[in-house]
């Protein structure tokens, strides 16, 4: 089955994408690659790409950040104009092994307690109650039967409660998905790259963080069968996991990076 699956995605990437030369196991392998811009074509790419002319770079460096939409930091120096350039790219590492495990919705790109949420997108005091006891974080008390006693998944809502959550996330699509994928703060991501490593073979696509936003975003507003909510392409569930610790009852938003391919 997981063969299938496989030959099934690698047919869908071969448009819009290249394959590397070598695997990334992480951003360390990206930032190598960046640093060695002159011998290395995959990054050659990936500058012109970003709209530079290669005989025109004097140096390349580029960084790791933590705590940032921005993964790798690139700063580029051109001849003659000694100016200086910055990239904030956004990485987004897949394998084989992620695939198979969880071949829709495995990679998180934003997780926080539904407060902070409430604070960043000014979310009604109703509709953020909602939130809280969709996670867990408020016990539910109610006595319907649910399919978790700790918590009340979107589809065993009422439907005044469903409607709310939905319009409120509809009305702010396009905040919400800015602030989950490119992030507000100087560090924000202004590209996104999805590195897919199958078979020992790594194929790479680079797009502006604002086209990624489009792909992610493109769909309606919806509650999925297993009760969570669907913002486009963009999956919000909660946390759960982290061993019964009160962290399981986070709000998480999730992707898969295979999407961006599928131009």
């Amino acid at each position: 089955m997981s063969r299938i699956k496989n030959k099934n995605i690698l047919r869908i990437i071969t448009l819009g994408s290249k394959t590397a030369k070598g695997g990334f196991r992480n951003e360390r392998d990206i930032v190598k690659k960046f640093k060695n811009w002159q011998n290395d074509i995959d990054t050659q790419d990936w500058l012109i790409l970003m709209g530079y002319k290669i005989r025109e770079i004097e140096k390349v460096e580029a960084v790791i950040l933590h705590g940032f939409k921005t993964d790798v930091q690139v700063k580029i120096t051109i001849y003659l104009k000694k100016a200086i350039s910055s990239e904030n790219l956004s990485i987004k590492l897949v394998s084989n092994k992620k695939i198979v495990v969880n071949p829709r919705g495995f990679n998180q790109v934003d997780k926080r307690w539904v407060n902070k949420y409430v604070e960043m997108w000014n979310i009604p005091e109703d509709v953020g109650k909602l939130l809280k006891i969709f996670t867990g974080e408020i016990t539910p008390n109610q006595n319907v039967k649910l399919k978790d006693k700790r918590r009340i998944l979107f589809t065993e809502m009422d439907k005044i409660s469903q409607n709310k959550v939905i319009n409120f996330f509809s009305k702010n699509k396009i905040l919400v998905v800015s602030d989950i994928l490119k992030g507000r703060d100087l560090m924000s991501a202004e590209w996104m790259m999805v590195a897919l490593n199958i078979d020992n073979k790594t194929r790479w696509v680079l797009k502006s963080i604002n086209y990624a936003m489009n792909i992610f975003g493109d769909g309606d507003v919806r509650i999925t069968e297993r009760g969570s909510l669907k913002i486009g392409k963009i999956l919000m569930q909660r946390k759960g996991g982290d061993r019964g610790r009160p962290t399981a009852n986070m709000l998480q938003f999730k992707i898969n990076p295979i999407e961006l391919f599928t131009d």
